[in-house]
């Protein structure tokens, strides 16, 4: 835990104090930009510490703007994957295509950014956790709202005082279900699942990725050095498997299921993720939600907008969000009508970026025959194609400069 005494009894803006529920992305982004406000700011995560490592995340577009105004874009430039190809194969092994991964993406060679999930995590923590408080291994259990403020308890027992409750705690957040009810009213699921593991790189590969796909399968092998790959199954399914989400052995049963019978490494990746220690399994699923604020409790990021990682936009928007929402809040007499900015501000930049379901990535993983083969004919014309100039969606909103009430 970091605190700094002369932020929590100093002039925060205007007094207010704010509690973030969530330390991967948006969170740490947020407490960074309410600090430099002048908020006293703390965070609190469920797990042990910053996570290290995980997969590749993208940051492109408008969020290359927040991160240079942080002053972490250095730091990620020298984080940066380079991938550099693209195999696609067929259900029998054979190679379809090699591409350069940005005419698939949307990304702009020598401008985007390609991260650990982890690179990102602890560039962000390491920007502000001087400046505000972390509670680690805890999390919120009750909201109370009232006139003056929110009343938190936390698991670890605990009882606080808050102006605001921000949750930045995922697509399965806990503050929103608090707060807005169950996940299910805002859940759009897009009929995908996968699961993630890292496994040894006896492949050969080196800044590349390889993808196996038959209808309504793919496996994926995406090396981002020399070292372990991270191994990717992902299916399409009718429904949810609720009954697999708090169960490692039943999701794990599931996926060999699925896969059974499958060729090229496929036996091989099944047979790693049976002994995987880092196995992460999700559906493929967005968050859409009419209001983002709820009294004195806010969302950003995936608990607010999650876009699904088939547009490769959720870390971008969780960066984007955190300044919008830090920003409209310092900029407005008072939380209402800062949340209310935040919204009226951000929300057709998040939802032309969730409209990107369907594009680029999106159109990696056709559930019949016949969509696999067209994919496939367009993965053949890409190398006639020019360079990618990105996709307009990723830079659709400019960066306001946010100034305090007079």
């Amino acid at each position: 835990m970091t605190r700094v005494d002369t932020l929590v009894n100093g002039p925060a803006a205007r007094g207010r104090t704010v509690l973030i529920s969530g330390a991967s992305i948006a969170g740490p982004a947020l407490a960074y930009w309410l600090n430099r406000h002048g908020f006293a700011v703390t965070v609190v995560e469920k797990a042990g510490t910053i996570r290290d490592g995980g997969y590749p995340i993208d940051v492109r577009g408008t969020a290359l703007d927040v991160v240079r105004r942080m002053g972490i874009l250095p730091r990620l430039r020298d984080a940066h994957v380079d991938l550099r190809r693209l195999t696609f194969l067929d259900e029998d092994g054979s190679e379809v295509a090699s591409v350069d991964p940005h005419a698939v993406t949307g990304g702009v060679a020598g401008r985007d950014l390609e991260v650990r999930r982890g690179a990102l995590a602890g560039a962000l923590h390491e920007a502000v956790r001087d400046d505000v408080e972390f509670l680690f291994d805890d999390s919120i259990d009750i909201l109370h709202q009232h006139r003056h403020g929110v009343d938190v308890t936390f698991r670890g027992g605990g009882r606080r005082t808050f102006d605001l409750v921000v949750g930045a705690d995922g697509l399965h957040s806990h503050t929103r279900r608090l707060q807005f009810g169950p996940e299910e009213l805002f859940h759009r699921y897009l009929g995908y699942c996968f699961a993630g593991f890292t496994l040894r790189n006896t492949f050969g590969l080196v800044r590349e990725t390889v993808m196996w796909n038959a209808p309504g399968r793919a496996a994926v092998l995406y090396a981002v050095g020399d070292g372990d790959v991270h191994g990717f199954l992902n299916f399409a399914l009718p429904e949810p498997p609720f009954d697999a989400f708090r169960d490692p052995e039943a999701q794990r049963d599931l996926v060999a299921e699925v896969f059974d019978g499958a060729g090229w490494e496929v036996p091989g990746m099944l047979a790693a993720l049976r002994d995987a220690d880092d196995l992460f399994f999700d559906v493929v699923s967005q968050i859409r939600m009419p209001r983002w604020s709820s009294g004195r409790v806010a969302l950003v990021g995936d608990a607010a907008y999650a876009p699904s990682f088939l547009t490769g936009q959720g870390s971008s928007l969780a960066l984007v969000g955190a300044y919008m929402l830090a920003g409209s809040l310092a900029a407005e007499r008072d939380y209402a009508a800062g949340f209310a900015a935040y919204e009226r501000d951000t929300r057709a930049f998040v939802t032309l970026n969730q409209d990107q379901v369907g594009e680029g990535e999106a159109a990696l993983f056709p559930a019949t025959a016949p969509a696999l083969e067209q994919r496939n004919a367009m993965l053949r014309g890409l190398g006639s194609m020019p360079p990618a100039e990105g996709r307009p969606a990723h830079a659709a909103l400019v960066l306001p400069e946010f100034r305090p009430p007079v």
